[in-house]
């Protein structure tokens, strides 16, 4: 194992260490390795939060700031926060308008935030609603889940929710917003490699150097298959074909396209990609009307990526186009 880290116990923390040093606007509770917004909490707005294992960054914290996420919880590698985390995140990010959890579909994270959720009403009286993301279509339960996992969509999701509760838009309508959002998306990844995580030492699973996995999910799931290496038009209509049988989005709003990396797939190969996935779109009547390509969604070292569709309308792009100032994403400001 290569990896620059100084022991594999303290990666987590040393991280958000270096994050609080290169992003001062951030405020993070180190103890409970959260990252707030520096003005959380934000009177009469609604809290949104989220959070899920390390290892996938910039999600969660680098989308912690205006325009996106109040805070975000940090577990251990590939792990789910603890629900003494969430609590925390939910007590000192609540305006008084509310708290959203925004939560992957994930087992651990799912019954971690509930508890969480519950604390929070038990204790404070604070209003919480939590939103499941499970947008990914390659596979109906997985080693970490019942029912789909929730992949890409996390990041359109949180970026448009973000924009409607700086809005104001009260509890209740920021939830709908994030509902629609995630029924609107499909998800499908493959892997060129594996990952190694930090304190196993070795790679989570082993793929020869001839073989590519279709449909694996961001902790290294095995995915519907193993198929042998093929060019990238023939990866991209992997991605593309599972997506489209799965919802129809063809509609006169057209799509937001999102080609993830990994984490270890260079821009270069990502912006080939999406080329070839921007000319299956064309060929089957899909019309894209706003993009987003690079790492944002990861799975540490892993090379590979993913395509995430959100059908769109007026509304999605005027709320995905607003000004946003987080570490991982910004624009407008």
């Amino acid at each position: 194992m290569k990896k620059l880290i100084n022991d594999p116990a303290d990666v987590v923390a040393e991280a958000l260490q270096g994050m609080a040093a290169a992003h001062p606007e951030l405020r993070i509770d180190h103890e409970n390795k959260i990252i707030y917004r520096g003005d959380a909490p934000v009177a009469g707005k609604v809290a949104l939060i989220s959070g899920g294992g390390s290892g996938h960054e910039p999600m969660h914290g680098g989308f912690v700031g205006p325009g996106m996420l109040d805070a975000a919880c940090a577990g251990e590698v590939f792990t789910s926060p603890v629900p003494d985390q969430m609590l925390a995140a939910t007590r000192g990010a609540d305006g008084g308008a509310g708290v959203l959890h925004i939560v992957k579909n994930y087992t651990g994270d799912v019954m971690n935030f509930e508890m969480a959720a519950e604390l929070a009403v038990a204790e404070t009286g604070v209003e919480v609603v939590s939103v499941v993301v499970d947008d990914d279509v390659a596979v109906q339960d997985s080693l970490y889940t019942a029912g789909r996992r929730g992949v890409g969509a996390t990041v359109l999701l949180e970026k448009i929710v973000g924009a409607a509760a700086d809005e104001g838009r009260d509890l209740a309508a920021v939830a709908d917003m994030a509902r629609r959002v995630n029924a609107r998306s499909r998800s499908m990844g493959m892997a060129l490699t594996s990952c190694t995580v930090p304190a196993a030492g070795r790679p989570t699973f082993d793929l020869p150097d001839d073989e590519i996995e279709i449909g694996i999910g961001i902790h290294g799931e095995p995915g519907r298959r193993r198929v042998k290496a093929m060019p990238a038009r023939d990866v991209a209509r992997e991605l593309v074909e599972p997506v489209l049988a799965d919802l129809d989005f063809t509609g006169a709003g057209g799509v937001l396209a999102f080609v993830n990396g990994m984490g270890g797939t260079p821009l270069l190969e990502l912006y080939l990609m999406y080329n070839e996935v921007a000319k299956l779109l064309d060929a089957a009547g899909v019309r894209v009307v706003r993009s987003l390509v690079g790492p944002y969604i990861t799975s540490l070292e892993m090379a590979g990526c993913s395509l995430t569709l959100l059908a769109m309308d007026d509304e999605l792009e005027r709320l995905w186009d607003m000004p946003v100032r987080t570490a991982g994403l910004r624009w407008g400001v």
